[in-house]
């Protein structure tokens, strides 16, 4: 009976965290922020929460069936559901926690690489002050930043401009010719 209870007690416990972590998963992220930060074991991905809440949800369960439906002794039973936790865990890993892992992508990007890309003015840019202007930065979308002229001639809104150079998270801007819809990033190199 009280291997049975520890069955249960692993079971419950994983359906409890998998149906906390998919309704409040985001709300407890956010007021847990880095929080358990230290239990993190760098270069162990296979210790995600995942996999081993997934084993032991498993090893509970296999447990269970295993307790009343086989003739196994304790051991027995503890040692396949202690197999069937691993596989399970090592599936789980291997096939969804691997994979998402590796399927992550930064947006992110520098300033530095905004220089020779080609951007439309959104606020005026006047001779001596600042503006705004509108580029493409890869998969990340759009991003809007604080312009300045380069030549220090006013530029009107709606104008294509090319940036020069970025200094102190300002972007600084020439006005291209009406002709020109490429990118100057891929002739620097």
């Amino acid at each position: 009976m009280e291997l049975e209870a520890l069955f249960w007690t692993c079971l419950i416990v994983g359906i409890v965290y998998a149906l906390v972590t998919i309704v409040f998963g985001d709300v407890l992220g956010d007021l847990l922020d880095g929080a358990f930060e230290f239990l993190s074991a760098d270069g162990m991905d296979w210790l995600h929460p995942m996999t081993l809440v997934g084993g032991i949800t498993v090893f509970g369960g296999a447990g269970l069936l295993l307790d009343r439906y086989t003739d196994l002794a304790a051991w027995g039973v503890i040692a396949f559901s202690l197999l069937a936790a691993v596989v399970i865990g090592a599936g789980v890993y291997f096939f969804y926690v691997r994979p998402m892992k590796s399927t992550e992508s930064s947006t992110g990007y520098s300033l530095e690489e905004m220089a020779g890309k080609v951007a439309e003015v959104l606020v005026p840019i006047p001779a001596d002050g600042y503006g705004e202007v509108m580029l493409r930065m890869g998969a990340a979308g759009v991003t809007n930043r604080t312009a300045a002229s380069f030549d220090g001639v006013p530029v009107e809104a709606g104008a294509q401009v090319v940036v020069v150079e970025v200094k102190d998270g300002t972007l600084y801007v020439s006005k291209l010719d009406s002709d020109f819809t490429g990118d100057f990033t891929n002739e620097r190199r």
